[in-house]
């Protein structure tokens, strides 16, 4: 009896040493479970994180710890070690990243996602944006839509609506189509669209699934390549990335970067039309636009001028921002090419 007592307790030490010594990435999230980012991004980056460091670094998602616009300040202070959040969420921040948004690109998040991550490092690693923080990706969610309570038959239907918006390119986009806008993060939309309070919001297809706005939505319009994009970063503390081993940091950057941004915006296109399909089974009338509809060519003349604004900011800044944005969509077609994206 003696030495049986002996082997558990041995056992259960060996255990708590274990677990002593795997370190936990927790990654503060500010969006549902059933985000693709909670449902998908996440966990398949923290099981490639546990795979590649043998289990001495693992993933862990933490819910409830505020504005998505907080999460850089959550992460900076030490209070979680890695997030992900919005760009427009916090205005003159995080201005470079927002190349992406422009119309015009013409591509699937997912070939978005990569032309952005390797856009970045080749014109603007040096900008300081993410300074006290270890950037880990850079992606967009899918096209983004027009989810209302009226139906759009012309530009002018937007005229005077009050439609969500997020920031960033989007409040260029308001301005362009006369729109009255207000400002929410997206968890928001559902109870504002049930309350009346908006019209309408400018947001991926993926939210009459996950935010639910089938059940609060009559109209989806649905344009080729939508109106712009949305970019998102995700980062980690540097402190605690420089406490890792060398081994495990390596481990850790070598799934991280390019790769991460194009699993996090592949999850995105493929979570469009999971979103698509269940707002078509609830009864939302959706308008799926060609290139060819007249209404599309209406939206595509009145975005076309969009992209200069933040052409404007970022020369002022010392950069060039046609030449950035140049590279970035040759690269987001090149992408799309080969890889059928």
């Amino acid at each position: 009896m003696q030495n049986t007592i002996k082997f558990t307790l041995l056992g259960a030490a060996l255990v708590t040493s274990t677990f002593i010594s795997a370190q936990t990435i927790r990654v503060a999230s500010w969006l549902p479970p059933t985000n693709p980012m909670n449902k998908d991004v996440i966990p398949a980056w923290g099981e490639a994180v546990k795979n590649a460091t043998d289990g001495r670094v693992e993933v862990e998602i933490i819910y409830g710890l505020g504005h998505p616009k907080t999460m850089w300040n959550l992460v900076e202070d030490g209070i979680v070690e890695a997030s992900y959040s919005y760009h427009g969420y916090v205005p003159g921040r995080f201005e470079l990243p927002q190349i992406v948004e422009q119309p015009g690109l013409n591509v699937n998040a997912e070939a978005a996602s990569y032309a952005l991550w390797n856009t970045y490092q080749e014109y603007f690693k040096d900008s300081g944006e993410f300074d006290d923080l270890k950037l880990l990706a850079l992606f967009t969610h899918g096209p983004g839509q027009i989810h209302s309570n009226f139906e759009i038959n012309n530009v002018a239907d937007l005229e005077n609506k009050k439609i969500r918006i997020g920031g960033g390119v989007q409040s260029i986009i308001a301005e362009e189509f006369h729109v009255t806008p207000v400002g929410a993060p997206a968890p928001k939309v559902y109870e504002m669209m049930q309350q009346g309070v908006i019209d309408g919001a400018f947001l991926p297809a993926v939210e009459q699934r996950v935010l639910r706005l089938a059940e609060v939505t009559d109209y989806l319009t649905l344009l080729p390549h939508g109106m712009y994009m949305g970019s998102f970063s995700m980062f980690m503390d540097p402190y605690f990335f420089e406490d890792l081993s060398a081994e495990d940091q390596a481990a850790i950057n070598a799934i991280s970067g390019a790769e991460l941004s194009v699993l996090a915006g592949k999850a995105w296109d493929e979570s469009d039309t999971s979103g698509i399909e269940i707002a078509q089974e609830a009864g939302v009338n959706v308008k799926k636009l060609t290139a060819d509809d007249m209404l599309s060519k209406a939206f595509d003349e009145r975005l076309k001028s969009v992209p200069q604004h933040w052409i404007d900011s970022v020369d002022a800044k010392g950069y060039n921002g046609q030449e950035a944005l140049d590279h970035l969509r040759k690269l987001a077609q090149e992408y799309s090419e080969s890889h059928g994206a």
